[in-house]
């Protein structure tokens, strides 16, 4: 299975476009490979190097979806109707959406990853990331990463 952006390479720089400093909205997105037995996809985006690269604490979680149709192939730039069906969690400012890169200190790593999953998760309401990830558990197909990078410009 593999997840690409058009609007960076793997391991570039996310543009400014798709950031806290930008306009903020999710960059495009395209999924292949997606294996015959998934029944949903899950895509979570989070930054491993928060706060700081030089000494991370935590996993930042920018955006969670689940029960994603595995007919899906991707989604478009600052997607506003995702695929019917599709759950969102919470992210880390405890919002449903996806929320761009604002890192406080030094250029963080934001990791795009997509999860095929042989059963629909059918979680209730809005659950965190780690209420989704221990959902997955056990039911993981195949996934594929995108990695992207980022600085904050004013900080």
């Amino acid at each position: 299975m593999k997840i690409e952006s058009s609007a960076f390479a793997p391991g570039a720089e996310i543009p400014v476009r798709y950031t806290g400093e930008g306009e903020d909205v999710s960059p495009p997105l395209a999924w292949s490979g997606v294996p015959p037995g998934a029944k949903s996809l899950a895509l979570i985006v989070d930054d491993p190097d928060a706060p700081d690269p030089a000494a991370p604490k935590r996993v930042w979680a920018h955006w969670a979806l689940f029960d994603i149709p595995p007919a899906a192939t991707g989604l478009s730039e600052g997607v506003r109707t995702l695929p019917a069906g599709t759950g969102e969690g919470l992210n880390d400012w405890g919002r449903t959406g996806y929320g761009g890169p604002l890192p406080p200190i030094g250029r963080h790593r934001y990791v795009f990853k997509l999860y095929a999953l042989d059963e629909k998760l059918r979680l209730a309401g809005a659950p965190t990331k780690a209420a989704l990830e221990k959902a997955m558990r056990g039911h993981i197909l195949a996934e594929a990463t995108l990695i992207g990078t980022y600085k904050a410009r004013k900080r």
